[in-house]
């Protein structure tokens, strides 16, 4: 082969994997109008700076030809979105834990018996080698039985632990029809390692129940959690929820709509709760038909089943008693409009409940799938810091 037909050939590989970077940087950063590019488009924004990589040696070379030059400067662009979502996470991470510590206070004491809690909302050394914790033990356990559907938990625990730790109930999305208490479990096992009791729950799922089943559920959850004291070691008076997307909702209907003082706090993760407001302002239709969801979880729309609607909307219930809430939105949600958090925001400000509201915006719906990438470190962080907090 001679040189010019290697040139060639290397011209035609770089031009390729310029393209290629700068294509998924703009699938990272821009709107996406279907289930496919989002999905895409989560594990660009998330864990694109591995991809990134590939760009430098195209950086080498650059004043050969003009298109080389192209591809360089195609590189570069693709480069800076990939790595964007690492950086405003860091911006983001700068003030953040003087944020929280100013809405909840200041963190416990690290033990030396549980895994080493993060120090910092975002570093370098996760992006790359991942969050590491201690094996932890995980048992299913039957919390109880409606209508011959068995309800049940998977519990994470610490392999050794003195005392009674507090309790983590774990609430899985799926827009009220899907999803299952195994979905990303890589929280469960974090916190549970770091001195916490995890239950991810199994719940009752549309069309076999509607709202409101699922915040049933949840207290039969806790109810059985409160049960294992003198033989799993919870503390069954130190409780929080969390939970994400439609889990989300039901966490906060749980935690406000309750009158149990032992849930000391709720943190919901791209929740939709406006939901009348969300009915009327549906997502893209390429993405999720929300307001067919919203009808099969309440019955039908607002318009013949309104009253529903006000029960399942969790600012109706705010009042000064509502537990401390974490709320986490990803900016760029194609699923969730920010304005969901933003409206159960608004009104615990009128009640003065203690609250942090923490915008991400480069995330997208599901952004902390990936728990090593920026989403998922920074919301890693304000957990553990909110659990911290509000279960001492």
């Amino acid at each position: 082969m001679s040189r010019a037909t290697n040139n060639r050939v290397l011209l035609c590989f770089r031009l390729s994997i310029a393209i290629t970077i700068v294509s998924a940087g703009f699938i990272a950063v821009l709107p996406q109008p279907t289930a496919t590019i989002w999905k895409a488009s989560l594990l660009l924004s998330e864990g694109g700076y591995w991809l990134a990589a590939l760009a430098i040696p195209i950086f080498v070379g650059w004043r050969r030809s003009l298109v080389h030059f192209v591809a360089t400067v195609l590189a570069l662009i693709g480069t800076a979105l990939l790595v964007s979502p690492v950086i405003q996470a860091f911006l983001i991470g700068q003030p953040l834990p003087g944020q929280l510590r100013d809405q909840f206070g200041i963190r416990t004491a690290s033990t030396s018996t549980f895994d080493e809690k993060r120090q910092t909302p975002l570093s370098l050394s996760s992006l790359i080698m991942g969050i590491s914790s201690s094996e932890v033990v995980v048992d299913e356990h039957v919390y109880d039985i409606v209508d011959d559907y068995k309800l049940t938990l998977d519990l994470y625990r610490p392999q050794f632990a003195e005392g009674q730790l507090p309790i983590v109930v774990m609430i899985h999305g799926g827009a009220w029809t899907t999803g299952d208490k195994r979905d990303l479990p890589s929280l469960n096992e974090y916190l549970a390692a770091r001195g916490y009791v995890v239950a991810a729950i199994s719940y009752q799922l549309v069309p076999s129940a509607r709202f409101p089943a699922p915040q049933r559920d949840v207290s039969r959850a806790i109810r059985y959690l409160k049960g294992l004291t003198d033989t799993h070691g919870v503390d069954s008076e130190r409780i929080a929820l969390v939970g994400r997307s439609a889990g989300g909702q039901i966490a906060l209907m749980a935690a406000y709509n309750s009158p149990d003082s032992s849930v000391r706090g709720v943190v919901s993760l791209y929740a939709p709760t406006a939901l009348r407001w969300g009915h009327a302002n549906p997502a893209k239709p390429g993405i999720i038909d929300s307001s067919a969801v919203l009808d099969a979880y309440l019955g039908g729309p607002p318009t013949t089943h309104g009253e529903k609607y006000n029960e399942a909307e969790p600012s109706h219930f705010v009042n000064q008693s509502a537990p401390p809430t974490l709320l986490i939105q990803g900016l760029r949600d194609e699923h969730v409009s920010p304005f969901h958090a933003e409206f159960v925001s608004a009104r615990l400000i009128e009640a003065g409940v203690p609250h942090f509201l923490l915008r991400l915006p480069w995330a997208t719906h599901g952004c902390d799938f990936v728990f090593r990438g920026p989403c998922g470190q920074v919301s890693t962080f304000a957990i553990e810091w909110f659990l911290e907090t509000v279960l001492q």
